[in-house]
């Protein structure tokens, strides 16, 4: 029999990996052949190409440049009670940008797992159709 690892978004640098056994005694070359129409598939009905690397600094940077924003408004407002507004804005520019920057991570760490839990789901869907146990 003939069992191997399929690591799915390499790209991604994700350590999410797959197993593939076959459960009817395919070859090493039909595995092969059956992981490049699953992967084609799954990649055509998740919406995800595994492959492709992720865009997500762009949400990143987003989120930096919002709460900077946000805070910059927050401590203007706080400063002018004490009597300094554009020293409380510069304060609250880069408190906010800091906790933006946080939150964006947190935001790509959670799309980047439920991209690939949708692509690994369509993955092992068709793997399991044509005969392998996926885990």
């Amino acid at each position: 029999m003939h069992f191997r690892l399929v690591i799915g978004f390499a790209a991604a640098q994700n350590t999410s990996k797959l197993f593939v056994y076959p459960q009817k005694g395919q070859s090493a070359d039909q595995q092969d052949a059956d992981e490049y129409a699953c992967y084609k598939w799954a990649k055509e009905n998740s919406g995800v190409n595994p492959m492709e690397p992720t865009q997500q600094k762009n949400l990143r940077a987003g989120g930096t440049l919002g709460g900077g924003m946000k805070g910059a408004a927050l401590g203007a407002a706080g400063g002018a009670i004490a009597g300094n507004a554009a020293k409380g804005a510069a304060i609250g520019a880069v408190g906010g940008a800091v906790l933006g920057r946080r939150q964006g991570k947190m935001n790509e760490q959670m799309d980047q797992q439920m991209t690939t839990n949708t692509y690994h789901r369509a993955f092992a869907a068709c793997m399991e159709g044509r005969g392998y146990t996926v885990r």
